[in-house]
């Protein structure tokens, strides 16, 4: 099954004023949730968690060790809203 990757706003600013390469590293990563947006355990990859932020549970994405991105998946519609994507070390201080 493949979901529709959306982005909110607030995320695509964050990308937009990042250089040439983090943009294009960022967005690859992205692009993997379409295929696979769950966390695996055990399978070794250690870059996709479900967290809780601000109470809500949602899930993180580590891309490279500069940059984290918070979603949602909604199964019912066959997506994945990237909610925000920040600097990975402020994102350790928002999460448990």
């Amino acid at each position: 099954m493949s979901y529709n990757v959306l982005i909110a706003a607030d995320a695509r600013e964050y990308v937009s004023v990042l250089d040439e390469k983090s943009t294009r590293i960022v967005k690859e990563n992205l692009r993997k949730l379409a295929d696979d947006p769950y966390p695996r355990p055990k399978s070794g990859s250690g870059d996709q968690e479900k967290v809780v932020v601000d109470g809500e549970e949602i899930y993180r994405l580590h891309i490279g060790r500069t940059h984290t991105a918070f979603y949602d998946v909604l199964e019912g519609e066959n997506e994945v809203r990237v909610v925000e994507i920040m600097d990975i070390d402020e994102a350790h201080r928002r999460y448990d």
